[in-house]
C-alpha cells in the first residue's frame, strides 16, 4: 500500500465517523517557541490549552512535521527522520478513552478490503500508564488483549503534558511485533526496534501545575472538558504495511536513496558508513523539498538556517560518497515525484523550489572552496604554535561568517590531526541562539516579561475586541498592566509597560505590516503607543510609554490611532500587494513573495529568483505597479471558505495560519488576489506612487525589492530629480545627454588609468633593472633585499620584476618589504632547484607570519622597523644556510 494511500485511508476512516478533515498546517509555525510544526497536535494547541474555542467537536488531519534537534543522528537509526507525517484524530470534549481505543484498534486490524490496515491482531502490543487501570480494562474489553500484551510503564513513557502548566494526562501506545529477526522477545519494554511504536493515544484529563521535566509537578485536578489527541506515524505505518525493515526503504524515500547511490557509484547495504550518508541524503532532500514548498527560504537565522543546514548536509554527504557534481538537480525531482500524490503543491511550485535549492547548492560549493582555505590556514597556525586544538572561536567564525558546518570543521580538522574545542564552539552557538530567542520572546510578548501572566489575562477576560478594520478610535478599559517584573497595578510618567485593553483599534504587527502608532488618553494619564503585538491568539498587547500622569488597571481610556500613520501603513501594505502582482506580471508566477515588511512610506518584498534584475526589468516592474495606480484599480475585501479562496487563485503567505473562513484582499479583481489580514486603501490611486529604491540579494536564489511609497515615494523621486539637475549643471550638459557625457568621462578616466599603469610598469622595470644589477652574492645565490614605500601589490610587482631580471642560470632571490610591514619574496627556477622555497623564506624572516608557494610568497604582521633589520640580514641568512 502506497504511503499516499495509507494517508487517505486514515482521513476517510475518521471522516466517516463524524470527524472534520483539517488540512495540514504549513510547516513554519506562528508559535514563537517553535520554528516548525513538530507534532500533529501543534495546530490544535490553542484549543487544548484553552486559548481559543474549538471549531469542531472532533477532527482528523495528516500533519507535516519537522524535527531537527538531533539532526546529526539522522541516518544512524532506521526509525527517525527530520521530516515526517503524523496522522491524528482529535476530540475536544466529545468522546474519550473508550472510543479512541476502539477507533485505533478497529482501523489497525480491519481487513484492507474493508478500509482498514489489516495488521495481525496477535502481533499488536500496547502500553498504558501504570495508574491507568481504566485504559487497561478497555483494551481487554475492546481488543480482547491479554494482560501479557498490555505493558504498564511510568511517567517518562506514558504520561503527556506540554511541559508547562496546563492540560496533561496518561497515554496509551500501540506497538507491532516485527519478528525475531529484528530483536529480542519480550515486548516494547525490552526492544523497541523489534516492537515498533506506530500509534500514540493521549488522554487529556488532568490539569498540571508548575514543575520541571516529565514528572514531579503537581496534578491540580480534572479538566472541565476531557480531550483526545492521537498520533500515528505515517512513515512507520508505511514501513509495516510495505514489509520494509526501516522507513528509508518505503516508497516515498527509497527512490531518492537509490538515485543517490547510483550517482555515487555505491551499493546500499554494502558499507555501513556509506549507508548512513545515503540515508542522510534521502531524508534531507525530502525535508528540504517540503520546507521550500511551504515557503521557507535558505538563510542565516531561524527557519532559513535550518533549511540551509539541511541542504548543505545533503550536498556534503554526496561529496563524502565521492560525487562532486551538482547533486540536487538529480535528486530533488525524484523526491518531488514521490511526494506529489499526497502534496500536489510540490509540483505546482517546483520551479520556485528548484530555483532556490539549486542556487543554495551553487553557493555552498563556493563556500566549501573558501571555507576550506580558511580552515587550512587556521589549522596550520595551530600546528605551528605546537597546539593540537582549534579554538572554539575559530570554529564559530567558520560557521557564522563562512557558513562552514561544524561537522565539516570537525571532520577536516581531524584529517589533519587537530581537534576542535567543541565546548567553546557550543557555548558561542548557545549564546547566539539565546540572544535570538530572547529577542523573539520580547518582541512577540509585546515586551511583557511573563507569558504565563498574559495567558492568565486571556483566561480571565477572553479575547481582545479588535476593531482595527472598523475605525481609528475606541473607548476602552485597561484590563492589565505588565512591567519587566510582571503585573503591576499602576504605571507612572516615564514608565514603559505593556497594556491590555478590552477593545482596541490598533493594528498588531502581522502579515508583514508594522504595528500602528498612536495615543491612549484618560482622565489622569496619557501614553504613547510604540508597539502592538499579538503574543497569544486573540490577545492584543500594547507597548506604551507613559508621557503624563498615572495609568492604572480599570482606567477608562480613549484609544486613538495616529491617522497619518495608519494612512501611510495602508498605502504601504496595498503597495506591497501591487508590487507583488506587478512582479508576477513581468517575471511570471514563480516570482512568489516569500517575505515582506511594510511601514508608512516604505516596503520591501523578498522573492525567489536567480540573478539580479536588469535595470530594464526593474523599470518594467515599477511601471506595471504604477500603471495599476494610474488605472485606480478598486480594492475589495471578501470573506470566504479557504477552499473557495484557493479555487479562486488567492495567494497565501506560507507562515500565516488561516481559519475555515479567510479574508481575501483583491486589487483589480484577479490581478491581485491574496489572503491578508492587513489594512488597505479603498482604491489603488490612494497609494500615490511606488518608487523602487533598490534590488539586492538576500541569499542564494533570493532577491529583495525595496520601494518608497506615497508621499515618501514622491519625496524620493524629487531628490533623484534634484540630484540629476546638480550633475547636469556641474557637467554643463542637458539632462538627456548625461549618459553619453558620463560615459565619455569614464572612458577618459580608464584611458588615464591605463596610461598611469603603463608608466608605473616602466618605473618598476627601470627600478627592477637597477636593483638586479646591485644584487648581493650570498654564497653563490644572488639576493636583492629592498624596502618600498608603497602598497602590497606594488611590492609584489617589483619582487617579480627583480627576480626576472636576475641571471636565470644562477640562483636568485628578490625580497621586497613595504614601510607598512608587508613582505614579498620571489624565487627563480635555479634557486628552487637549489632547495630554496619562497614560502619558507617568508616564514623564516617573519617568524611564521605568512607563507605561500615555492616561487612567490608574502606575509606581514611585523613592525616596519623590525622588518627593515630582518631584511638587511637576509643575505647573511642565505649565505649561512
Amino acid at each position: 500500500m502506497r504511503t499516499a494511500d495509507i494517508r487517505q485511508r486514515f482521513l476517510d476512516y475518521f471522516a466517516a465517523r463524524g470527524h472534520s478533515v483539517v488540512p495540514s498546517a504549513p510547516l513554519p509555525t506562528p508559535d514563537p517557541t517553535l520554528l516548525f510544526v513538530n507534532a500533529g497536535m501543534v495546530p490544535f494547541k490553542p484549543y487544548f490549552a484553552g486559548e481559543a474555542a474549538p471549531r469542531w467537536d472532533r477532527a482528523t488531519s495528516v500533519q507535516k512535521c519537522v524535527r531537527t534537534l538531533d539532526i546529526e543522528e539522522v541516518g544512524k537509526t532506521t526509525r527517525h527522520g527530520s521530516f515526517f507525517q503524523m496522522n491524528g484524530n482529535f476530540s475536544f470534549g466529545d468522546y474519550f478513552k473508550e472510543e479512541a481505543i476502539a477507533f485505533a484498534w478497529d482501523l489497525s486490524v480491519k481487513p484492507q478490503t474493508e478500509g482498514g490496515y489489516g495488521l495481525d491482531p496477535e502481533r499488536i502490543w500496547v502500553t498504558v500508564h501504570h495508574s491507568d487501570t481504566e485504559s487497561r480494562g478497555i483494551w481487554r474489553e475492546v481488543a480482547g488483549l491479554p494482560d501479557a500484551r498490555i505493558v504498564a510503564r511510568g511517567d517518562e513513557d506514558n504520561f503527556w503534558s506540554m511541559g508547562v502548566p496546563g492540560p496533561c494526562g496518561p497515554c496509551s501506545e500501540l506497538y507491532y511485533d516485527r519478528g525475531p529477526a529484528l530483536g529480542r522477545e519480550g515486548g516494547p519494554a525490552v526492544d523497541e526496534d523489534r516492537y515498533m511504536e506506530f500509534w500514540n493515544l493521549v488522554f487529556m484529563q488532568y490539569e498540571r501545575g508548575e514543575g520541571p521535566g516529565k514528572s514531579g509537578y503537581p496534578i491540580l485536578g480534572e479538566l472541565p472538558r476531557r480531550n483526545i489527541d492521537t498520533g500515528m506515524g505515517l512513515e512507520r505505518m508505511a514501513t509495516l504495511l510495505q514489509g520494509k525493515d526501516n522507513l528509508y526503504e518505503t516508497d516515498e524515500i527509497r527512490p531518492v536513496l537509490d538515485r543517490a547511490a547510483e550517482l555515487a557509484g555505491v551499493r546500499y547495504g554494502a558499507d555501513a558508513g556509506a549507508d548512513v550518508r545515503l540515508r542522510v541524503v534521502a531524508d534531507h532532500v525530502r525535508t528540504a523539498l517540503m520546507l521550500l514548498a511551504d515557503g521557507t527560504a535558505p538563510g542565516n537565522e531561524g527557519r532559513g538556517y535550518v533549511l540551509r543546514r539541511i541542504l548543505r548536509r545533503s550536498v556534503r554527504s554526496m561529496r563524502q560518497l565521492g560525487f562532486h557534481d551538482p547533486a540536487l538537480p538529480e535528486l530533488l525531482p525524484v523526491a518531488r515525484d514521490r511526494m506529489a500524490p499526497g502534496y500536489p503543491d510540490v509540483v505546482e511550485s517546483f520551479a520556485r523550489i528548484s530555483d532556490q535549492a539549486y542556487g543554495e547548492e551553487d553557493a555552498f560549493r563556493a563556500t566549501l572552496r573558501q571555507g576550506t582555505t580558511v580552515l587550512d590556514t587556521a589549522v596550520a597556525e595551530v600546528r605551528r604554535g605546537g597546539g593540537r586544538s582549534l579554538p572554539g572561536a575559530q570554529a564559530f567564525l567558520l560557521h557564522d561568517t563562512y557558513g562552514f558546518p561544524i561537522d565539516l570543521t570537525l571532520e577536516m580538522a581531524a584529517e589533519q590531526g587537530v581537534e576542535v574545542d567543541r565546548e567553546g564552539f557550543t557555548a558561542l552557538m548557545n549564546a547566539q541562539r539565546e540572544r535570538a530567542r530572547a529577542d523573539a520572546r520580547a518582541r512577540k510578548s509585546g515586551g511583557a516579561a511573563d507569558t504565563s501572566a498574559l495567558r492568565a489575562i486571556l483566561d480571565a477576560h477572553g479575547p481582545t475586541d479588535w476593531r482595527a478594520w472598523e475605525g481609528l478610535t475606541t473607548e476602552s478599559r485597561v484590563l492589565a498592566l505588565l512591567g519587566p517584573e510582571g503585573p503591576a497595578p499602576v504605571a507612572r510618567t516615564g514608565d514603559i509597560v505593556s497594556v491590555v485593553l478590552d477593545r482596541t483599534p490598533f493594528y498588531a504587527e502581522s502579515g508583514g505590516q508594522d504595528s500602528d502608532a498612536g495615543l491612549l488618553s484618560g482622565a489622569s494619564a496619557e501614553a504613547e503607543v510604540v508597539d502592538v503585538q499579538r503574543p497569544l491568539p486573540g490577545l492584543v498587547v500594547h507597548r506604551v510609554r507613559i508621557t503624563a500622569g498615572e495609568l492604572a488597571v480599570d482606567d477608562s481610556v480613549h484609544a486613538a490611532v495616529d491617522p497619518e500613520w495608519r494612512l501611510g501603513a495602508r498605502q504601504a501594505h496595498s503597495g506591497t500587494h501591487v508590487l507583488h502582482a506587478a512582479l508576477r506580471e513581468v517575471l511570471g508566477p514563480t516570482a512568489l513573495q516569500s517575505g515582506s515588511y511594510n511601514r508608512p512610506g516604505y516596503l520591501r518584498l523578498d522573492f525567489p529568483w536567480r540573478g539580479a534584475l536588469s535595470p530594464a526589468v526593474r523599470s518594467e516592474v515599477e511601471e506595471a505597479a504604477n500603471r495599476a495606480l494610474r488605472r485606480d484599480l478598486p480594492v475589495g475585501v471578501r470573506w470566504m471558505p479557504l477552499p473557495e479562496a484557493k479555487q479562486l487563485g488567492a495567494l497565501a503567505l506560507f507562515d500565516e495560519t488561516y481559519g475555515e473562513k479567510v479574508r481575501v484582499v483583491e486589487i483589480g479583481g484577479a490581478w491581485s488576489r491574496e489572503l491578508c489580514g492587513g489594512t488597505h486603501v479603498e482604491h489603488a490611486a490612494q497609494i500615490g506612487t511606488v518608487a523602487l529604491t533598490s534590488e539586492s540579494s538576500v541569499g542564494a536564489g533570493m532577491r529583495r525589492l525595496e520601494a518608497a511609497v506615497g508621499i515618501e515615494g514622491f519625496g524620493y523621486l524629487a531628490r533623484e530629480r534634484d540630484l540629476v539637475a546638480r550633475i547636469a549643471e556641474q557637467l554643463g550638459a542637458p539632462r538627456a545627454e548625461l549618459p553619453e557625457k558620463i560615459a565619455g568621462l569614464l572612458d577618459r578616466l580608464k584611458a588615464a588609468d591605463r596610461e598611469n599603469a603603463r608608466l608605473k610598469a616602466q618605473a618598476v622595470s627601470a627600478r627592477a633593472g637597477d636593483l638586479a644589477g646591485r644584487a648581493a652574492d650570498a654564497g653563490g645565490t644572488l639576493v636583492v633585499a629592498h624596502t618600498l614605500d608603497g602598497a602590497a601589490d606594488e611590492a609584489r610587482a617589483l619582487a617579480l620584476a627583480v627576480r626576472d631580471r636576475l641571471p636565470q642560470g644562477r640562483p636568485g632571490i628578490a625580497a621586497v618589504a613595504t614601510t607598512s610591514g608587508g613582505l614579498v619574496v620571489a624565487v627563480n627556477a635555479a634557486a628552487r632547484e637549489a632547495g630554496r622555497h619562497a614560502g619558507a623564506l617568508v616564514k623564516e624572516v617573519l617568524g611564521g607570519r605568512g607563507g605561500g608557494s615555492a616561487d612567490v610568497a608574502q606575509g606581514g604582521g611585523v613592525p616596519a622597523a623590525d622588518l627593515t633589520a630582518l631584511l638587511a640580514d637576509l643575505p647573511r641568512r642565505i649565505a649561512a644556510g
